[in-house]
């Protein structure tokens, strides 16, 4: 299957730090730092992210363009055992087998090849595996060539997967707060905490496609803003990012998503960048205090372990760059990455950086 109808011309990918900025401003409420870069302010570490490496100012922010290297000591790894991938699974009472797939950020030839390998569609691109329950967790777009190619590809799988007994749906992803506000609020001010940012600005510096604004329509905009932002299934919590910041909008599942949905019918440009920007927060299940705050999240909404996309594995793992400021040498994800005493599980392969789209069944080790 080739991309998408419209798609530009094929982007090349790249192994730099540079994919995964945010704007300078994202969480900050702080003061400049002196010595940094011109006009950035300073970012105050939440609880959860890592403490600032040798050489950087306190209010060091992870989501900045040099991310600090951690050493793989410092990641507890276990081995996940992935089954073979599998045929199409085949209709059967009860449930179908459960997959979840991490960002994809606009590479569709990447996932119609993970999702064709996992037994979901077919040669055609059609889905395949009756009874099968397929969770996308968010970031459709920006970075990559075709997003909108790949929110079309994600609806018709939706209504193709419920015809045949089984489903295909989606969380909500920062990249798609942050497109739903660039074309909503453009160049419009917002309240950035510490100076004047816009949602247009944020889109462009995060790799915002114009192939993908030219080509996105209302319908993509209502089924983007009724996203979830979490769930839970099989005993599994999904979230797009690695944050506690879901804590932040209800007790329930239910409330965090009635919350969310309500924030983006009001309209608020200055309450949908406050939203774009918790859901920017990442590194929280990491290091020491890691499983600590997992368990905060299971212990509110269910579930026994986790699962998200948002920080790429090889930051995870410190297998990007040096502390010498050296370039990558290229990301080594090979699936999924457990870690937080054994209770999350990372899915974003880095495919923007060369990397794997990753697409797995759970359990891991099944």
């Amino acid at each position: 299957m080739t991309q998408g109808a419209g798609q530009g011309p094929e982007v090349e990918r790249t192994a730099t730090l540079r994919d995964f900025r945010v704007p300078a401003y994202v969480n900050e409420t702080g003061p400049y730092v002196q010595g940094g870069p011109a006009a950035e302010p300073a970012v105050p570490v939440e609880p959860g992210y890592p403490a600032a490496p040798e050489g950087y100012p306190d209010a060091y922010t992870p989501t900045e363009r040099d991310l600090p290297v951690i050493n793989r000591g410092d990641t507890l790894q276990v081995s996940t055992a992935l089954a073979p991938a599998p045929a199409a699974p085949q209709p059967a009472a009860g449930p179908g087998p459960l997959f979840v797939v991490g960002d994809v950020h606009g590479y569709l030839d990447e996932l119609v090849a993970a999702l064709q390998e996992q037994g979901l569609i077919d040669a055609a691109g059609q889905w395949c595996a009756g009874t099968a329950r397929l969770w996308f967790l968010g970031d459709f777009t920006d970075r990559g060539p075709d997003g909108i190619g790949v929110i079309d590809l994600v609806m018709r799988l939706s209504a193709e997967a419920a015809a045949a007994g089984g489903y295909c749906k989606a969380l909500m992803g920062n990249h798609e707060l942050l497109l739903l506000g660039a074309r909503r609020f453009g160049d419009t001010p917002v309240n950035s905490g510490a100076g004047t940012a816009t949602f247009q600005a944020a889109w462009l510096l995060n790799g915002g496609q114009k192939s993908d604004m030219d080509r996105l329509q209302d319908h993509h905009l209502q089924w983007m803003a009724r996203l979830d932002a979490v769930e839970e299934v099989d005993g599994y919590l999904l979230v797009h990012s690695d944050t506690t910041a879901y804590l932040d909008y209800g007790r329930s599942i239910e409330e965090v998503n009635d919350n969310v949905r309500e924030a983006l019918t009001r309209n608020d440009a200055d309450e949908v960048w406050d939203l774009f920007r918790k859901f920017t927060k990442r590194f929280s299940f990491r290091d020491e205090g890691g499983a600590d705050a997992v368990r905060s999240l299971l212990d509110t909404y269910g579930g026994t372990r986790i699962v998200h996309g948002h920080s790429p594995i090889p930051y995870l793992l410190g297998e990007v760059g040096s502390e010498d400021g050296d370039e990558p040498a290229g990301p080594v994800v090979e699936g999924p990455h457990v870690y937080a005493d054994g209770l999350a599980i990372a899915m974003d392969g880095g495919v923007t950086m060369s990397g794997k789209l990753l697409v797995r069944q759970l359990p891991l080790d099944a």
